[in-house]
């Protein structure tokens, strides 16, 4: 294989309407339709492709998926590959649908939750040493702070719990919260 581009073919229906799709769904999450875009194209893909290969195939600016393939590669979900005979960058997007889960989980969590979580510490922190502070107040940031950090550490947890496990209580659906009620009443937070 040289440098030169390999030609790229146009994109089928099904593959199209997938990208098309997922960086609708993109934007909905938060993240950059380009970004998206180019996340699902490398997943479909069956060969790791060049920035310029994914320019083509998406109509868009070369500058545009370097960003986003920086992007990508920050949040692990795309990295780079070598190929034999070419010295250009390739890319090929994580396959594993549990890794995609877990990266873009963290990186929410990093982005939003772990904000609030050190948020709420302030807040409470502050509020601790204020006589103007109501009872009622004090007693809503400290269910707050429980509430996040109890999520917090449920995250934690689900990170140590292997795939196939998930995979068995999401089957499981409801059943589990009818197993859960078989042992009695829940508490605040819904804690039993």
């Amino acid at each position: 294989m040289t440098e030169t581009s390999v030609i790229t073919k146009p994109l089928p229906a099904a593959v199209q309407e997938f990208v098309l799709r997922w960086g609708d769904l993109g934007g909905q999450w938060g993240v950059n339709r380009s970004v998206a875009q180019i996340q699902a194209l490398l997943y479909v893909s069956d060969r790791p492709l060049t920035a310029e290969d994914i320019a083509d195939m998406l109509g868009l600016a070369r500058s545009n998926v370097s960003n986003s393939i920086r992007e990508l590669i920050g949040w692990k979900l795309v990295r780079r590959v070598p190929v034999l005979g070419d010295r250009r960058d390739h890319y090929e997007a994580e396959n594993d649908l549990w890794q995609i889960l877990i990266r873009i989980a963290q990186g929410r969590k990093e982005r939003e939750i772990d904000p609030a979580v050190a948020a709420i510490h302030k807040a409470l922190e502050a509020a601790e040493d204020d006589p103007a502070i109501s009872r009622v107040a004090l007693a809503r940031l400290h269910d707050m702070r429980d509430f996040l950090t109890t999520l917090d550490d449920w995250f934690g947890q689900m990170l140590k719990v292997p795939p196939s496990t998930l995979m068995k209580l999401i089957r499981l659906g409801a059943r589990v919260v009818n197993l859960l009620s078989l042992g009695g009443g829940r508490g605040k937070h819904g804690k039993p």
